[in-house]
């Protein structure tokens, strides 16, 4: 089918131009601070673990915004095109043309948090577990952004019925791969974040958390099957066989350590381990 003819500048005032690429960010920031002050005011969820307050998740929305942005540029500098960067450095600034990584925003917003809850005196694995939840949210409309800009396309799929002609994707019709990962990384991963959350809640620090590490890397490499590799670098091992197989792209090789720290987590949190210095003054640790 024909791809949706959607202006990427959403509203335009004079020279002033806003992209719906910008508007994803600020509505998955926003619904996730939303969603991130509900799950802390929510008692029942937290047992005897120590939180961070309405407040404190009111500066933490600015902190992981600054962590997900230079973070999420740096790593697509440094993992998917490092030598145009270099060749042009002041096209790292150029954030406007695109060129965001995910793994990246998330090691920026993992260092952001860190410092936070440093500067804050709270625990950082129950801030980990908080923003869990809701990052789902952002990785919804980011996805969704990438189909209205006609970016990150994916492969060829002739016969399949569903299939777009993206218009700097040449003639050949291609699986809608961005909406593909909106489905799997935001719509069934905010899903199992909330179910997990509903049966566990938050009393294991970094066992929600870990649930997302392993999700977000089985979803995502689910996805990078449907997907186009970045032409810069294509197949890192291997080669395409046909339209849903081939070689180990960059986004399956970066989403590896994130399944593994996920796993490692949600291992360490059942133990119990996780519970020292998370507890309110006074409670004692419990299995």
């Amino acid at each position: 089918m024909p791809f949706p003819d959607i202006d990427p500048i959403a509203i335009a005032i004079g020279p002033i131009a806003i992209r719906w690429y910008a508007l994803a960010y600020i509505a998955g920031l926003t619904i996730g601070w939303w969603g991130a002050r509900r799950l802390v005011r929510a008692d029942g969820l937290w047992g005897a673990v120590r939180r961070p307050d309405g407040v404190a998740i009111d500066d933490l929305v600015v902190w992981v915004a600054l962590g997900l942005i230079l973070g999420g540029r740096l790593g697509y500098v440094l993992f998917y095109n490092l030598e145009a960067y270099l060749a042009n450095p002041l096209e790292i600034l150029a954030v406007w043309r695109g060129g965001m990584a995910f793994h990246g925003g998330l090691a920026g917003a993992i260092v952001a948090m860190i410092l936070f809850a440093r500067v804050r005196g709270l625990p950082v694995l129950p801030i980990f577990d908080v923003v869990a939840v809701v990052t789902p949210i952002g990785l919804f409309f980011g996805r969704i952004a990438n189909f209205i800009n006609g970016e990150l396309w994916g492969r060829p799929a002739p016969d399949f019925p569903y299939a777009v002609v993206f218009p700097h994707g040449g003639d050949v019709p291609r699986y809608p791969s961005q909406l593909i990962e909106a489905g799997t990384q935001g719509v069934i991963l905010l899903v199992v974040m909330l179910i997990a959350v509903k049966i566990a809640g938050f009393r294991r620090p970094g066992l929600i958390a870990g649930i997302f590490g392993i999700g977000y890397a089985v979803a995502r490499i689910v996805s990078e099957f449907f997907r186009e590799p970045d032409p810069q670098l294509g197949f890192l091992f291997g080669r395409e066989v046909d339209a849903l197989s081939g070689g180990i792209t960059m986004g399956m090789l970066l989403s590896i350590p994130v399944l593994l720290g996920g796993i490692a987590l949600v291992v360490v949190a059942r133990s119990g381990a996780t519970r020292r210095g998370a507890l309110a003054d006074g409670e004692a640790p419990s299995a």
